[in-house]
């Protein structure tokens, strides 16, 4: 596919992502939105790529959400079947995402953020959840994702008035995992590596035992994990016998993904 409002990278096994919108702030219209699902429907199936890494072209803005001028003459504007940038919804993947928020990440920006596995900030960045401002409610999982992960009060501060948290009152809070005064791609480029350092089929047993045991009670999890299809395929791959023959030889691993 030519892509014409994002940039897919790839390099080794890491997919980068970055939005091409700069003069809206980054926020998706209708083909950014087609365009990004299929970037990650292709990251997805590729097995050959382990970590992709999502961020917003300039220096001002992650992702400002949705097109709100787009919007006012369509009000019927939508996102794709997996969600907003075709990521919000995107329940089945397994595969670790990290948003390298470079500005402001507003309304469906911060919920794509939201939806990545790792967030890494600049320090000038912004995020909000201002859909109450403008008429509307952040229907893209920023109302659902956000309490699990900075509790019911704290969320209900945010959502209800729209107002802004800087990324160190986000790391904080608990919702930013790295703040840098630096050159916030290089700081997702090392969290990258330290991801692609473990076996890839490790990475994705871990993430769906953790994200489906969000929903069931302990006793249930520790049960039903060892029939996750991750967690099965890991357990029965040849990375689940070389890295514990590394340990043994003291040497780094070469993991092959199966």
């Amino acid at each position: 596919m030519d892509y014409q409002f994002i940039r897919v990278e790839r390099e080794g096994r890491l997919t980068w992502v970055t939005l091409q919108r700069p003069d809206t702030h980054n926020a998706l219209n209708f083909d950014a939105h087609e365009e990004l699902q299929h970037a990650f429907d292709d990251f997805a199936s590729d097995d050959e790529q382990w970590v992709a890494i999502l961020t917003g072209s300039g220096s001002k803005a992650f992702c400002a959400g949705h097109d709100l001028k787009q919007q006012a003459a369509d009000a019927n504007l939508g996102t794709p079947s997996k969600g907003f940038g075709g990521l919000t919804s995107r329940f089945d993947l397994n595969k670790p995402v990290i948003a390298a928020v470079n500005g402001v990440a507003m309304g469906g920006g911060f919920e794509l953020a939201l939806a990545c596995d790792i967030i890494v900030a600049s320090s000038s960045a912004i995020f909000a959840l201002p859909e109450a401002r403008v008429g509307l409610a952040a229907l893209a999982g920023g109302m659902q994702r956000l309490p699990g992960l900075i509790g019911l009060k704290r969320s209900m501060g945010m959502v209800l008035t729209g107002r802004r948290v800087s990324a160190s009152q986000g790391y904080e809070l608990g919702f930013v995992n790295e703040v840098t005064d630096g050159d916030v791609l290089a700081l997702a480029r090392k969290w990258a590596d330290e991801l692609l350092a473990c076996s890839p089929l490790s990475v994705r047993a871990t993430k769906e035992a953790v994200m489906r045991g969000l929903d069931v009670p302990l006793a249930q999890a520790l049960v039903e994990q060892w029939e996750y299809p991750q967690v099965k395929k890991m357990l029965s791959s040849q990375d689940a016998v070389e890295g514990p023959k590394a340990f043994a030889e003291k040497r780094q691993p070469n993991w092959v993904g199966y």
